[in-house]
């Protein structure tokens, strides 16, 4: 690793988009911090791709909702790179239940892994950036951030926060030579576990006057501008990513 190197951390790295999004910034001439919560196998295969770029990676398990979590995958990625200068907060939970029916362990799961996270990984991260003078953050959202869906309050709160917590450092870690920025994805074609959420993407090709749904590519595309120095004067912003979806 030269002085030069950017070290990146993405959450929720195994698959789909944050997988896209290691690799996108691997091409970039980044080392790679690959996070899961459960899946070893799936990181170990991404760590695989990053390096086969001829970037070092590093796999770090562990629950981004968790703050002693954080603390210990930071401790590690910082001893094995010595900085992370680019953080991509992409870990995120959607479960779907009535808002009647919901505990306070369901809504609090949510809101600590899709938005409590971005505050323990940016306060991880963060200073280093600030001493060095250059950093980026950037926040995955989603449609969620602007609409609100019904069964899904959590995720429709913790997103709203997510896309405040974005202005915020923007104009506080802005000045300091740190970006802060959100993407908010439109319906996307990823493998989930969950057929009835596969079919619900798929049943929003047909709203979205490009013709097609977006691919972890697309977003991973535009993560890595807003990553690099060419992306530097775009700070506090929310930019979709949606084929022109507005609903």
């Amino acid at each position: 690793m030269t002085d030069s190197t950017r070290v990146a951390f993405v959450s929720g790295a195994g698959r789909n988009i944050g997988r896209s999004i290691a690799l996108a910034l691997a091409r970039q001439g980044c080392d790679v911090v690959i996070n899961g919560r459960s899946d070893r196998a799936v990181c170990d295969a991404v760590a695989g791709e990053v390096e086969a770029l001829g970037r070092r990676a590093l796999v770090v398990m562990g629950d981004v909702g968790r703050s002693d979590a954080v603390t210990a995958m930071a401790r590690d990625a910082l001893a094995a790179f010595g900085r992370v200068q680019i953080l991509v907060n992409n870990a995120a939970i959607r479960p779907e239940k009535p808002f009647l029916e919901m505990t306070d362990d369901d809504w609090h799961r949510v809101l600590d892994t899709d938005l409590n996270s971005a505050f323990y990984t940016a306060r991880a991260f963060g200073p280093g950036m600030v001493e060095a003078g250059w950093g980026r953050i950037v926040n995955l959202t989603g449609m969620n951030a602007m609409h609100g869906y019904s069964g899904r309050a959590p995720v429709s709160v913790a997103k709203h926060g997510l896309w405040g917590l974005t202005k915020a450092l923007a104009k506080e870690f802005g000045p300091k030579g740190v970006t802060t920025n959100a993407i908010s994805p439109g319906p996307i074609e990823t493998e989930h576990e969950d057929a009835s959420m596969t079919a619900h993407i798929r049943s929003q090709k047909d709203r979205i006057p490009v013709g097609r749904l977006g691919t972890p590519e697309d977003i991973a595309a535009l993560t890595a501008f807003l990553c690099s120095d060419a992306g530097g004067f775009i700070n506090g912003q929310m930019i979709a990513s949606n084929g022109g979806a507005q609903t």
